[in-house]
């Protein structure tokens, strides 16, 4: 397992609800949803390289 950095985060209360409701839609943590949210991005503005999974779609 990769390490992880643990930080503080600061986000406005309707944004976390929006992002909680999400999280209990997908089967998720609210910090696992926030870390798929962040990888998804990072993917699709070319700043992290796709896994071998979803380079086989």
């Amino acid at each position: 397992m990769p390490d992880k950095k643990s930080f503080v985060l600061r986000i406005d209360a309707e944004t976390m609800k929006k992002i909680e409701k999400w999280a209990a839609d997908e089967f998720r943590s609210v910090n696992g949803q926030i870390e798929w949210m962040l990888n998804r991005c990072l993917k699709e503005a070319g700043r992290a390289k796709p896994t071998e999974r979803e380079e086989e779609r």
